[in-house]
């Protein structure tokens, strides 16, 4: 059992390297590290500070002393985008770890009892899954008090029946397996079966879709601050800026454009890491 196990590391760390050598996931790595360290040297990079407001240079056009440019009230939009990127990964962690830590268990509880505790379960599940992901965000977002927090709560609440229904799949899947009957034969109970036996099999792929997810969370929120919905001014938020640069796009294209490809970017970055991600963990694949 144990050479088997050493074998089976040695195999994913193969994996792993023949993946990060792939270009396209070693793009998505790097992008990603390059988001993780503007958002944690923020205060570092941003050459002013993003709510300062200097009317007498509104509207400047990218330069040496403005390399995004300023917005209508005069603030730097290269500040601004830099602590952006503070705002929209906070945003994308919180709300995928809110979304498994809900998603996860009820998932397992469903797959693994199945019965009553299966329909119940699955029917608030399904409650959820009815309406599209961005529509039930923008409607629980709209009952709360838009602030950055709120927005968390909204996504993961819209997000968290995608995992539910990953990991009541898996678990339906290795509750039938030999080694779990076995364990069963023998008097297991059911939170050692659960711990020991269920759980590290629906880790993999419960990682994988969060990793091919932080994209999709980072533009419900872009999306939800558009609207309106989500963080409110002053605040740097991507989606924010866009749109309160869009009434200047015909004359000052800087407003709406930078923030604009700094998502499309990390977006890009989040689902090419995923694809690698998904590579390494996802057996399927591993005979490729």
């Amino acid at each position: 059992m144990a050479a088997r196990l050493r074998q089976e590391r040695v195999r994913t760390l193969r994996l792993a390297w023949r993946t990060l050598r792939n270009p396209l996931s070693l793009a998505g790595l790097a992008i990603i590290g390059l988001l993780i360290c503007v958002a944690a040297l923020a205060p570092l990079l941003a050459p002013y500070d993003p709510l300062r407001t200097d009317i007498a240079n509104r509207l400047a056009p990218p330069s040496s002393h403005h390399l995004f440019g300023t917005d209508q009230l005069g603030r730097d939009v290269f500040s601004r985008v830099l602590y952006g990127a503070r705002i929209s990964l906070r945003i994308a962690i919180l709300t995928a770890l809110i979304s498994t830590v809900i998603g996860f268990p009820v998932g397992i509880f469903s797959g693994y009892f199945r019965g009553r505790v299966d329909d119940l379960l699955m029917r608030v599940t399904d409650m959820f899954m009815a309406f599209p992901r961005l529509v039930l965000a923008m409607a629980i977002a709209a009952a709360l008090r838009p602030t950055l927090e709120n927005v968390v709560i909204a996504i993961a609440l819209a997000g968290w029946p995608t995992y539910a229904r990953l990991a009541r799949s898996v678990t339906m899947a290795i509750r039938e397996e030999v080694y779990v009957e076995a364990a069963q034969a023998v008097g297991a109970s059911t939170s050692r079966i659960l711990l020991r036996h269920i759980l590290p099999g629906v880790v993999s792929p419960v990682i994988i879709q969060v990793s091919l997810d932080m994209g999709g969370i980072i533009l419900t929120a872009a999306g939800l601050g558009f609207i309106g919905f989500g963080a409110q001014p002053p605040t740097p938020e991507w989606g924010l800026m866009i749109s309160e640069g869009r009434n200047y796009i015909p004359g000052q294209w800087w407003l709406s454009t930078f923030p604009g490809l700094a998502i499309s970017l990390v977006v890009l970055g989040f689902n090419l890491l995923g694809d690698g991600i998904r590579d390494v963990l996802d057996p399927r694949l591993r005979g490729r």
